[in-house]
C-alpha cells in the first residue's frame, strides 16, 4: 500500500475519532480554517473541469466533509457549553457578521442557511435526481450507438471500450451523485439544529452554571453559536454550490469560465442592445452614476466584439495546412491504406441509403450488432467488423456482399415493399411482383404495405427488407465462417481460453500445435458448420490426439468424435433421424483409392466409378428431400472426410457423419443406401 492511501485512511479514521476525542482550541482553529480551505478547492476544481468524470471521486469527497464538518460541530458545541469560548476563528466570523447586534447576526445566519437549503442544495439534489434517472435510461441507446459506429468503421474496438467504460461511469457516477446530494441537505439541517442547541444550550449554562443574565448570556452564546454556525454553513454553502455546478454542467465540453465568457459575451448586437438600454434606465429617476458606467462598460465590450468579427480572416495558416495535407497524400507509405481489404463488406445502392440511416429510422446498424452476437452464440467465433458502404454503381434497390474483397452474394429489395413467402401452406393468391428470396433462393412475392395484413392473414410469412438483408448476410457469414476466422481471431480465443484454463492452453500451444494448425483445425470445423464455441473440447482432444498424428484433417476428425454430443445435438436436435447409409463396399473402394502426396491425403476414383457414386447420392439425396427430411449420410470415421469432400461437389446442403459422431442415445434409422 502506497504511503498516500496510508495517509488518507489514517486522515478518515481520525476524522471519526474527533467526534469522541477533545482537540485543543487552537487546533480547532487550524480544522475549522481547514475545513474552508477544503470547499473552497472542491468549489474550484468544480469550475474549472471540462467534464463530471474528471472529478468522479466527488460524491466519496461530499460523504467524508459531511463526517468532517459534524466532527468540528460536536467538537465546537462541547467547547462552547463547557467554557463559554469555542476559539479565535468562531468567535471573529461571530463580530465580523454581528456587528455587536446579536438579533442582526442571527437573521443574517439564518437567511444564509435558507438560501442554502432551500435553494441551492434542493435544486442540486433535483437536477441529481433527475441526470441519474435519464442518465440509465439513456445507456442502451448509447451502447448502441457505439456499437453501430463500430459496425460502421468510424470507431475501433479500442475506442468502443473505452466509449462503453466512460458510459458505464457516468451511470455510476450520477447514481452516486443522486445519493451523495442527500449528505448535504441533511449537513444543512443539522447546521441549523446544531446552531440552535448551542445558542438555547449555552443561554442555559450562562444562566445556571455562570452566574450571569439573561441578556448578558443571550450576547455572549449569540455571538458564539452565529459564529460556530457561519464557520459550518460557509464550507457547505460552498460544496452545496460545487455540487450545482457538476451536476448542472452535464452537456458542456469546456471549463465553467470559458462557457461564460462564450456563450454570455459573444455576441456584440446584443451588447449594444443592452448598453442602449442601460442609458435610457439612467435618463430616468433611478441613480444615474451605477446604470451610466455598465452602460459605457457594455458599450466597450460591444465594440470590441464588434471588431473582432470584422478582423480579415488570414489565409496564410489555411494554405499551410492544404501544403500540408498534399504533401501528406504525396507521401509513399500513405498508399498502404489502399491495400487493406475488408473481411466482410455490405455494399448497396442510394435506394437503401434510408435503412441504414437513423435519422430516416434505419437500423441497419442495430441489426449488424445482432448478427455479430448470434454469430457468436451459433458460431463460437467473433465475427470481424461488418463494413457498410453505399456505391454509386449498384442499381437503387440493389445490395452485394463481399468476403474479403470478392462479391459473393447479391440482391435486391424494395424499400417501400415487404416480401412475401408461402410456407406450403398459404390459402390464397397475392397480388404482387415475383421475386426470389435472396437468402434460401425460395420463389416470393414483393407485396405493397397495404397488402402485409391480408397476406399474414393468408398463411404466408411476411418480411420487411432489413430483415431481408440482415437475415442474407447472416447465412453468407455462417457459410463463408471458415475463410473468415484467422490466426488473429484464434489467438483471442486462445486468449480467453488461458485466463480459465491455463495449462490446457501450454500443453498445446506451441508445444504441440502451432497457431496455423490450431487455425486449420477450426476453419475445418465452420466449413461443415459446426459451432467451436466449445472450445476447450476442441482444445483438449489436441491436447489428446496432437502427439499422434499432426495432419489438421485428421486432428479434424478426432475433434468431431470428440464433440459428438454438441454435433448431434446442432444436426439431429430431436435425437431421431432418417439417414442414408454407405454400402461397406463402397467405403471399402473409397479406402483403397486414397493417395497420399506432401500436400495431404485425397481421394482418387477412376472417372466411370466417381460418376456413378455421385449418381447414387444424387438420387438417395432427392428422395430424402421428397419426403421433407434433411439429407444425412452416416459412413465409417476412416472415409467421413473424404466423403464430405466428395458430397460437396453435388450440394453443400448435404450433412455427412460418421458414426462415432452420433451419440449412443440418438434414434437413427436408415431409409436409404448408397451401393455400388
Amino acid at each position: 500500500m502506497k504511503v498516500g492511501d496510508i495517509f488518507v485512511s489514517v486522515g478518515i479514521i481520525l476524522i471519526i475519532l474527533m467526534i469522541i476525542i477533545p482537540m485543543p482550541a487552537f487546533l480547532v482553529d487550524i480544522m475549522l480554517s481547514m475545513n474552508i480551505s477544503l470547499s473552497l478547492l472542491i468549489l474550484l476544481i468544480s469550475m474549472f473541469n471540462k467534464e463530471a468524470l474528471d472529478f468522479s471521486v466527488f460524491p466519496s469527497i461530499l460523504l467524508i466533509t459531511t463526517i468532517f464538518r459534524i466532527a468540528l460541530n460536536i467538537t465546537t458545541t462541547r467547547y462552547i457549553l463547557l467554557k463559554g469560548d469555542a476559539g479565535e476563528v468562531i468567535t471573529a466570523f461571530g463580530n465580523f457578521v454581528m456587528g455587536g447586534n446579536a438579533i442582526v447576526g442571527f437573521i443574517v445566519f439564518i437567511i444564509i442557511v435558507l438560501v442554502n437549503f432551500m435553494v441551492i442544495t434542493k435544486g442540486s439534489e433535483r437536477v441529481a435526481e433527475v441526470a441519474a434517472r435519464f442518465t440509465l435510461d439513456a445507456m442502451p441507446g448509447k451502447q448502441m450507438a457505439i456499437d453501430a459506429d463500430l459496425n460502421s468503421g468510424m470507431i475501433d474496438e479500442v475506442e468502443a471500450r473505452k466509449r462503453r467504460t466512460k458510459i458505464q461511469r457516468e451511470a455510476d457516477f450520477y447514481g452516486s451523485m443522486d445519493g451523495a446530494t442527500k449528505f448535504v441537505k441533511g449537513d444543512s439541517i443539522a447546521g441549523i439544529i446544531i446552531t440552535f442547541i448551542n445558542l438555547i444550550g449555552g443561554i442555559l449554562m450562562g444562566i445556571l452554571y455562570l452566574d450571569i443574565s439573561a441578556g448578558e448570556a443571550l450576547q455572549k452564546y449569540a455571538l458564539l453559536a452565529v459564529g460556530d454556525g457561519l464557520v459550518s454553513s460557509i464550507p457547505s454553502l460552498l460544496i452545496s454550490t460545487a455540487t450545482g455546478i457538476i451536476v448542472t454542467r452535464s452537456a458542456s465540453e469546456e471549463n465553467l469560465g470559458n462557457d461564460l465568457r462564450q456563450q454570455l459575451f459573444s455576441n456584440s448586437t446584443i451588447m449594444f442592445i443592452l448598453s442602449g438600454v442601460l442609458f435610457s434606465l439612467a435618463l430616468t429617476p433611478l441613480p444615474t452614476i451605477p446604470y451610466l458606467i455598465l452602460s459605457i462598460v457594455f458599450l466597450f465590450v460591444g465594440n470590441a466584439l464588434r471588431a473582432k468579427d470584422l478582423e480579415p480572416e488570414t489565409t496564410l495558416g489555411k494554405e499551410d495546412t492544404a501544403q500540408d495535407d498534399i504533401e501528406e497524400i504525396r507521401r509513399p507509405e500513405n498508399v498502404l491504406p489502399l491495400l487493406n481489404v475488408e473481411s466482410i463488406e455490405l455494399e448497396f445502392g442510394y435506394g437503401i441509403i434510408p435503412l441504414a440511416d437513423k435519422t430516416q429510422g434505419g437500423d441497419l446498424f442495430d441489426r449488424l450488432v445482432m448478427i455479430r452476437r448470434q454469430c457468436a452464440l451459433e458460431l463460437g467465433m467473433i465475427v470481424p467488423m461488418i463494413r457498410l458502404r453505399d456505391n454509386i454503381q449498384l442499381q437503387p434497390n440493389e445490395y452485394v456482399i463481399k468476403i474479403r474483397g470478392v462479391e459473393v452474394a447479391g440482391g435486391s429489395v424494395l424499400f417501400d415493399h415487404y416480401l412475401a413467402m408461402n410456407p406450403g401452406n398459404a390459402e390464397e393468391e397475392l397480388n404482387g411482383i415475383d421475386t426470389i428470396e435472396p437468402s434460401f433462393g425460395l420463389p416470393a412475392k414483393w407485396i405493397d404495405s397495404k397488402e402485409r395484413e391480408k397476406a399474414e392473414i393468408y398463411g404466408y410469412t411476411v418480411v420487411d427488407p432489413p430483415s431481408i438483408i440482415s437475415t442474407h448476410l447472416t447465412e453468407i457469414i455462417k457459410r463463408h465462417a471458415y475463410e473468415l476466422i484467422g490466426r488473429q481471431d484464434v489467438k483471442m480465443l486462445i486468449d480467453n481460453l488461458k485466463e480459465t484454463q491455463p495449462s490446457l492452453v501450454e500443453e498445446v500451444v506451441p508445444s504441440l500445435l502451432s497457431l496455423g494448425e490450431v487455425q486449420k483445425v477450426l476453419s475445418n470445423l465452420l466449413r461443415e458448420l459446426v459451432s467451436i464455441r466449445n472450445f476447450s473440447t476442441i482444445m483438449e482432444a489436441l491436447a489428446d490426439y496432437a502427439q499422434v498424428t499432426k495432419d489438421t484433417d485428421m486432428l479434424t476428425e478426432y475433434v468431431r468424435q470428440a464433440m459428438y454430443r454438441n454435433i448431434t445435438n446442432q444436426f439431429i436436435p430431436r435425437k431421431e433421424a432418417k439417414v442414408i447409409t454407405m454400402d461397406p463396399d463402397i467405403e471399402k473402394t473409397i479406402m483403397e483409392s486414397l493417395q497420399t502426396t506432401e500436400t495431404g491425403t485425397y481421394m482418387a476414383l477412376d472417372p466411370v466409378r466417381s460418376r456413378k457414386l455421385a449418381n447414387n447420392i444424387s438420387d438417395e439425396v432427392e428422395k430424402m428431400v421428397a419426403v421433407g427430411e434433411q439429407p444425412i449420410i452416416v459412413t465409417a470415421p476412416v472415409v467421413r472426410f473424404y466423403l464430405k469432400k466428395f458430397v460437396e461437389q453435388i450440394s453443400n446442403d448435404i450433412i455427412v457423419l460418421s458414426y462415432n459422431e452420433i451419440d449412443p442415445l440418438a434414434k437413427i434409422q436408415s431409409v436409404g443406401m448408397v451401393s455400388a
